[in-house]
């Protein structure tokens, strides 16, 4: 049985070229999501990677206590789909290595980009659609889609994530800080018991069992929308 009390948080983030111009507001946004999650009476666990046309895995596996303040360098172009399909392979094999009683009950896959997928060369859009069905479905591993210049939602939908768990913020000050703000509060959702979203069936996968993101969630983080 895996560990009710222990949560791990895979963030993915966007620093292609295009970010430059939102660059210290996700800074901000970050460090406000890992603040906030600091009140949820969970064991947590943060993995974090930045793409552009490359991946890179920041730290793996870190606790919440011990992870500093986000710094972004933008550059490059947008290999979307590499990364979620490199993201979700590392981090399954890792827990995979682990004992069963080790591994967290809850895990949080948040994606975050302000364009659409144009340099991927090792993973393509069923390939990764693919491996989020199957984590969301054999393993209850819930993913959230941030999306800016876009709408968020249908492309979301279209990769493999809930509707409910796909989100468009707006570009700017307000958006990035409501949409971080709102994926926040979702994730301590995602982490409360069961029955308290009027779900009395603990065999019911996390992914389906939460509602996602409100409608007052989702129009600060589209203010104008």
């Amino acid at each position: 049985m895996t560990n009710p009390d222990r949560t791990l948080i895979a963030i993915l983030l966007d620093r292609s070229g295009s970010m430059q111009t939102i660059k210290s507001d996700t800074e901000g946004g970050f460090d406000a999501y890992i603040e906030q999650q600091r009140e949820v009476p969970k064991q947590i666990e943060v993995t974090l990677a930045q793409f552009d046309t490359e991946y890179e895995l920041v730290y793996a596996n870190r606790p919440l206590a011990q992870v500093p303040n986000l710094r972004l360098q933008p550059r490059g172009m947008t290999a979307l789909y590499d990364a979620v399909g490199r993201l979700i392979t590392d981090v399954g094999a890792e827990l995979a290595a682990r004992r069963e009683e080790d591994r967290p009950s809850t895990v949080i896959v948040v994606v975050l980009t302000d364009g659409h997928e144009n340099s991927s060369r090792e993973w393509s859009h069923p390939d990764v659609r693919s491996l989020i069905t199957q984590q969301q479905e054999a393993w209850n591993w819930t993913f959230l889609f941030l999306g800016a210049n876009m709408d968020a939602v249908a492309i979301g939908t279209d990769l493999g994530f809930a509707p409910g768990s796909s989100i468009t913020y707006s570009a700017g000050s307000e958006g990035v800080s409501g949409v971080f703000s709102a994926a926040s509060a979702y994730s301590a959702r995602l982490q409360s018991a069961p029955g308290s979203t009027g779900s009395d069936d603990a065999d019911t996968p996390s992914f389906m069992r939460r509602t996602g993101f409100t409608d007052e969630e989702r129009h600060r983080s589209n203010p104008g929308s």
